[in-house]
């Protein structure tokens, strides 16, 4: 690898799904790492051993292989790397920049209700730090010789020159009286064994920086350039909560319908922007992504956006994708596995039904219709239009429909037309009865569209279902006599 090779990491801790605040992190970082020709890393911080589960690091997985973030290398994995992580603090320990402390809990609990009752910052007050009468046989923490005096100032590639003084830094803990290590500690060993050169992540992590970078110049090891991204609030203002929308990246694939590539889109415009430009491809991204244009100020989420910018996805989507992806809810909507003809229907009738589908869940609800068993159900809307239709004009649209020697969505809208210039009425007088008897709904793709789709002997049939239908309703009397 090359010294001047940009390296980037995404660096989640596995907490059972792959947040949306997450994914924009590992957008901008994948991002960075492609406009400039470099390597995109990713690292599990695995930790926390409680947590880190097989199932919550396989939704980390997930969530990103659906987006297509494709990272360099294999996954470093944190917790497998605890002996070198306490190689340096011993390597610290040895060298004077960092020194044993025999503090008990119950110690550091009564200095901390000291400073609290003084109204003092709550830090450790360094009482091992100069001293060498170390005790037998008790335990003992490695902290870091950190610097007392002076200040630090990162040039955050976001924030611009952020300064503390290293007087509200204490001496942080390296190595746990167990042998293991803490995460300040693991994340510097793995960002430089790993060869990172830009550290971007939420500006939460802001002041893990200031620590982190004392650590990292004890050991003489470069300096990451570091860009700290404002957080993703809510559309009211305030942080962004599962009330908001703060999922794991699966519910807006699963739950919600949405396209991996709008996802993506949105979550770019979360804080970035190139000009006016709303629908951004990737290789748009890749070309024009920069830190210099992420905002220094919280974005807002908002589910509306999303969701039109979805539906552009859902508009421009291959039809033959969007039926693999619709079909497992289909057949869950129907009860059935589908057939050959059932996708069929589906890939004839696609262009017309992503045009109205802002997500898959409502593309694949819009085309159940196609699919049912006769006799379809019908919703409330529908049965009361057919309750008020006179069964004389449904009953001549069937027959003058049967008479068609070509079946196409012009002929029979020539048919209908004709059958309502004959019978006085408009053509939406006859074309909305239709509508209910073939489809079960006063809503759907163009009628004559979704005849052509369902076939003569389709269509026949549901009207035929819709007549029965209405004649029971008519002659209740003659209908019970039938079952008597």
């Amino acid at each position: 690898m090359g010294a001047s090779q940009v390296v980037t990491r995404f660096a989640p801790s596995p907490t059972g799904f792959l947040h949306i605040g997450g994914a924009r992190t590992a957008l901008f970082n994948y991002l960075f790492a492609r406009h400039h020709g470099g390597k995109f890393l990713l690292r599990i911080e695995d930790t926390d051993r409680a947590r880190s589960t097989e199932p919550a690091i396989a939704a980390i997985l997930d969530g990103l292989t659906w987006l297509d973030f494709n990272w360099d290398g294999e996954v470093v994995y944190q917790f497998a790397r605890a002996a070198r992580h306490a190689e340096v603090a011993n390597q610290l320990l040895a060298a004077g920049h960092a020194y044993r402390c025999y503090a008990t809990a119950e110690e550091l609990d009564a200095m901390r209700a000291a400073q609290r009752a003084a109204k003092l910052p709550m830090r450790y007050d360094g009482r091992w730090r100069d001293r060498a009468d170390w005790p037998a046989d008790q335990p003992f923490v490695i902290r870091l010789r950190a610097p007392q005096t002076g200040s630090v100032t990162i040039d955050d590639l976001v924030q611009g020159p952020v300064t503390v003084a290293n007087a509200e830094l204490d001496d942080m803990v390296l190595l746990r009286s167990d042998g293991t290590p803490t995460y300040m500690l693991a994340v510097v060993v793995d960002d430089h064994d790993m060869g990172v050169t830009h550290v971007i992540r939420g500006d939460d992590h802001l002041n893990n920086a200031f620590r982190q970078l004392a650590l990292i110049r004890a050991l003489e090891w470069p300096e990451p350039a570091y860009a700290h991204i404002p957080l993703i609030h809510g559309a009211d203002g305030a942080k962004l909560s599962k009330r908001h929308g703060a999922l794991g990246v699966d519910a807006y694939r699963d739950a919600m319908g949405m396209l991996p590539e709008a996802v993506e889109n949105y979550l770019l415009r979360l804080g970035w922007g190139h000009g006016d430009d709303e629908i951004i491809s990737r290789a748009e991204a890749v070309a024009w992504f920069d830190l210099s244009a992420v905002g220094r100020g919280p974005s807002r989420f908002d589910m509306k956006k999303l969701e039109s910018v979805n539906g552009h996805y859902m508009r421009a989507a291959d039809d033959s994708r969007l039926v693999a992806l619709i079909s497992p809810r289909v057949e869950a909507g129907i009860g059935r596995a589908l057939g050959a003809a059932d996708h069929d229907i589906l890939q004839r009738s696609m262009a017309e039904l992503k045009k109205r589908a802002p997500n898959l869940n409502d593309l694949a609800s819009s085309s159940l219709f196609y699919l049912r068993t006769r006799p379809i159900p019908m919703d409330d809307a529908a049965q009361r239009l057919l309750a008020s239709t006179p069964i004389a004009l449904l009953s001549q649209a069937r027959q003058q429909f049967a008479g068609l020697e070509d079946w196409s969505a012009a002929t029979v809208e020539a048919a209908a037309r004709a059958l309502a210039e004959a019978s006085g009425v408009k053509l939406g007088q006859l074309a909305q009865p239709l509508r209910a008897a073939v489809t079960g709904a006063t809503q759907s793709p163009g009628l004559f569209e979704v005849v052509e789709t369902l076939g003569r002997d389709e269509t026949l049939g549901r009207i035929d279902d819709a007549l029965a239908t209405m004649q029971r309703a008519a002659h209740p009397d003659a209908h019970q006599a039938d079952v008597d």
